[in-house]
């Protein structure tokens, strides 16, 4: 089946379950999952093939971590890597749709040549302005970031903000406007990646893949 849109379906079933996130709940509308939520999903990744083949993340929470989580997930996600390893990221919620891309968890490794080229003259500078440009229309963030400077940089290093990340990705919360129940959702996406098209390029570039174990990612 072609993908036409997010069914309002998919939202409704995630206010509820924000509302009531219980065994119970899932138990007695876990079809709606498997029937609406996962397929409509499924069907805007296929979609975005060029930018996959894309992993849907799991509905229950990993609970070994964090006592007292919630065990449902209240947004279903599906994350893609292109070769040059930036990941292309969106979810749907009872809000509507998120999309995101770039770095959004770095490696050691990674981090390494990260901060190496944030620092070097030329590339600093070039990242730097692409990150501005963006955030002008784009939220830039990552899983998180240093309170100082990292070991070996100046504390008034002219882009310490960056230095401090230990990551780097750009995202943007559409909400639920109208076109997200028709067949536009995959054109808005790319558009977004499209955009961060300087920026991801800079990363492959200059970071690109880790050769350790993966941790983080979005989602």
């Amino acid at each position: 089946m072609s993908f036409t849109g997010i069914p309002p379906e998919v939202l409704d079933f995630y206010e509820r379950l924000e509302a009531d996130n219980t065994k119970a709940f899932w138990e007695a509308n876990k079809g709606i999952y498997r029937d609406v939520v996962r397929p409509s999903v499924a069907g805007l990744c296929e979609e975005l093939s060029e930018y996959g083949p894309f992993h849907l993340f799991r509905p229950y929470q990993d609970a070994r971590f964090a006592k007292n989580r919630p065990p449902y997930k209240v947004h279903q996600g599906a994350y893609g890597e292109g070769e040059g390893g930036s990941g292309f990221y969106f979810h749907i919620s009872r809000t509507g749709l998120l999309v995101g891309t770039g770095y959004y968890s770095m490696m050691r490794d990674q981090l390494e040549r990260f901060r190496a080229a944030v620092d070097a003259e030329h590339n600093g500078k070039e990242i730097a302005g692409i990150v501005g440009g963006l955030a002008k229309r784009y939220s830039i963030g990552a899983i998180d970031e240093l309170k100082t400077a990292p070991k070996g940089y100046p504390k008034d290093h002219p882009r310490i903000d960056l230095l401090r990340r230990k990551g780097l990705m750009m995202s943007i919360d559409f909400g639920a406007p109208k076109w997200l129940h028709t067949k536009q959702v995959p054109n808005k996406i790319r558009a977004v990646w499209k955009a961060a098209e300087p920026m991801t390029a800079w990363l492959d570039a200059h970071v690109g893949p880790t050769t350790m174990e993966p941790e983080g990612r979005f989602g």
